[in-house]
């Protein structure tokens, strides 16, 4: 069973940097694609960024120039350096792994909490 664990998350000030951590139980090499989605109170999840198993990557627009995704397959562990944080940016953020099928297999952490307030 797959587990994955993030970590890295807290109080931040505006303008300031958290570098989000998602520890995988097993090897990410065989994960097609991994994902940092987030979730602001009384709002849906949103997709934040991706990568996948060759290294290409993806930001939402929202994000872009300001976090950067990456993984280390040798540690097992995905990153999200977030940087220049907004208010905006206060939210669970949940790390996602995806084998493609079939079967299709998604799997998701339990989230950290990112809170950027002064």
């Amino acid at each position: 069973q797959v587990q994955l664990v993030e970590s890295g998350g807290g109080l931040v000030q505006p303008g300031g940097s958290l570098r989000l951590s998602c520890a995988a139980s097993g090897s990410i090499f065989s994960f097609n694609r991994m994902d940092w989605y987030r979730q602001a109170p009384g709002k849906q999840r949103e997709y934040v960024a991706h990568i996948t198993s060759d290294g290409k990557t993806n930001v939402v627009d929202s994000v872009k120039g300001r976090f950067t995704i990456s993984r280390d397959d040798a540690k097992n562990m995905m990153y999200l350096q977030m940087n220049s944080l907004k208010p905006e940016d206060t939210a669970a953020y949940f790390c996602n792994a995806i084998k493609y099928g079939p079967p299709w297999q998604t799997f998701w952490g339990q989230g950290t909490q990112v809170t950027v307030s002064s």
